[in-house]
C-alpha cells in the first residue's frame, strides 16, 4: 500500500502536465488568455448551457450570480442548512440575509415541502427573497423537478451551488443547467480541480457577461483603465484553465472509478444492520463522495468509531457538512428545520472516494473496516 489514504485527493498525471506545458509555452502566462476561453466553452457545452464564465473559484461564481441577480442589503435569499460555509458566505458578501431550510433524509438536498412552506411565510411577513440557492451535495442533484415549480410559483429566481455535482444529472439534465445560473467549483478535492478555480454557467447571456464585467474590476472597455462602479479581481489564470481542461477529457474516466467505489461499498454495507448510503440508488450521481449514515441502535457503534478505527490505519475519512444553523458564525440566524441535517451531521461520514486510490489502498480501506466490524 502506497501513503496515507486521503478523502479525495486531485487525480492528476501526464496529460494535465503536457496541457500546463504547452499553455506555459505558449506565453499566455497572465489571467484570461485562449485556454480560459476553451475551457469555458467546454463547461458551458458539458453543463448544457449557452454562456459560461471562469472564475478564481466557486465562491467567488456564487457571489458574482447573487450580485448578478440583484440580491441588495435587506432582501433574503434561502440557503440549505446543509452545505459548506461558502453557499452562506457569499449571500453576506452581498449585504443580504442568509435564512435556512433543511434537508430531506435520503439525500441531504433541500427539502422542497419546506422550503415551499417557508416561502410563503416569508411572503406573508412581506420579505423581499430575492433568491433560492440550492446546493447539489456530495455530486447528487437536489430535487430539482419539485423544486423548479416552487420557486417558479413564488417568483423567486433558483441559483443552482452544483459544486459538487459536475458530471452529475437530474432526469437526464446536467447538473448546473437548473435556474438561472448554475456554480461549479474546481478545488483540489473536487472531481476536476485546476487547484482552484470555479465557473459559472447559465443561458442567460446577459447575466454572463455582467459576471464577467464584475469579476474584471469592472473595468471599462477603454483604452485606460476606468472604472464607473466597484468591481472584483474574480478571474481564472490561462494555465489553471489548462489544467482543468485537460482534468475535462477525463472525467467521464473519474467518475466511473468513484461510481465502481460507490458500488463496492453499496455491496459491503448492505449486510451491515444500521448503515445506509446517503442517497443510495442515485443512478445519475457522480459519486463524488460516498457518505453513509449509522443509526447507532441498530449497529451497535456510532460513526464516530468506525471514523477513529480508519484514522489510526491512516485512512482520512469526514463528518458530513455541520449545518449552518448549528455553526458559530450563523448563530441565531433564521431557519426552517424538520431535524435532518442535525441527525445527518450526527450519524453520518463521508469515505474515501478518489477516482486516483490504487488497488492496494482500496484493499486496505475495506479490510481496516472488516476488521472494525469483526472486533465489534
Amino acid at each position: 500500500m502506497s501513503g496515507r489514504v486521503h478523502l479525495s485527493p486531485p487525480d492528476v498525471g501526464q496529460l494535465e502536465e503536457s496541457y500546463l506545458i504547452n499553455a506555459l509555452r505558449s506565453g499566455w502566462i497572465a489571467p484570461v488568455g485562449p485556454e480560459v476561453t476553451a475551457f469555458e466553452r467546454d463547461i458551458a457545452e458539458r453543463a448544457g448551457c449557452a454562456h459560461a464564465v471562469a472564475v478564481s473559484s466557486g465562491t467567488a461564481a456564487l457571489h458574482l450570480a447573487l450580485l448578478a441577480l440583484g440580491v441588495r442589503p435587506g432582501q433574503v435569499v434561502v440557503v440549505p442548512t446543509m452545505t459548506f460555509v461558502a453557499s452562506a458566505n457569499a449571500v453576506v458578501y452581498t449585504g443580504a440575509e442568509p435564512v435556512f431550510v433543511d434537508s430531506e433524509p435520503n439525500t441531504g438536498n433541500i427539502d422542497p415541502a419546506l422550503l415551499a412552506a417557508l416561502l410563503e411565510t416569508l411572503r406573508a411577513e412581506g420579505r423581499s427573497v430575492a433568491a433560492v440557492m440550492a446546493v447539489d451535495l456530495f455530486g447528487a442533484c437536489a430535487d430539482y423537478t419539485r423544486l423548479v415549480p416552487v420557486c417558479d410559483a413564488a417568483g423567486v429566481p433558483l441559483l443552482e451551488d452544483a459544486a459538487e455535482s459536475l458530471g452529475a444529472a437530474h432526469g437526464g439534465r446536467p447538473a448546473g443547467s437548473f435556474g438561472r445560473a448554475g456554480v461549479f467549483s474546481f478545488n483540489g478535492n473536487k472531481i476536476i480541480t485546476t487547484s482552484g478555480g470555479g465557473m459559472l454557467v447559465s443561458d442567460d447571456g446577459e447575466l454572463v457577461e455582467r459576471c464577467r464585467y464584475l469579476a474584471t474590476q469592472s473595468r471599462q472597455p477603454v483604452v485606460h483603465y476606468e472604472h464607473h462602479e466597484v468591481g472584483y479581481n474574480y478571474r481564472l489564470s490561462n494555465l489553471l484553465a489548462a489544467l482543468g481542461r485537460a482534468q475535462l477529457t477525463r472525467l467521464d474516466e473519474m467518475r466511473s472509478r468513484r461510481r465502481q467505489l460507490r458500488e463496492r461499498y453499496a455491496k459491503f454495507f448492505a449486510a451491515i444492520p444500521g448503515v445506509r448510503l446517503l442517497g443510495e440508488g442515485d443512478v445519475e450521481s457522480n459519486c463524488w463522495l460516498t457518505c453513509v449514515v449509522v443509526d447507532p441502535e441498530r449497529s451497535s457503534w456510532p460513526a464516530a468509531d468506525l471514523a477513529a478505527a480508519l484514522s489510526r490505519a491512516d485512512i482520512e475519512t469526514r463528518p458530513l457538512w455541520k449545518p449552518m444553523h448549528r455553526q458559530p458564525v450563523y448563530a441565531g440566524a433564521r431557519a426552517a428545520l424538520n431535524g435532518v441535517s442535525d441527525r445527518l451531521f450526527a450519524h453520518g461520514l463521508a469515505l474515501p472516494s478518489g477516482s486516483a486510490m490504487d488497488d492496494s489502498q482500496e484493499a486496505h480501506v475495506f479490510r481496516t473496516i472488516e476488521r472494525f466490524l469483526e472486533r465489534g
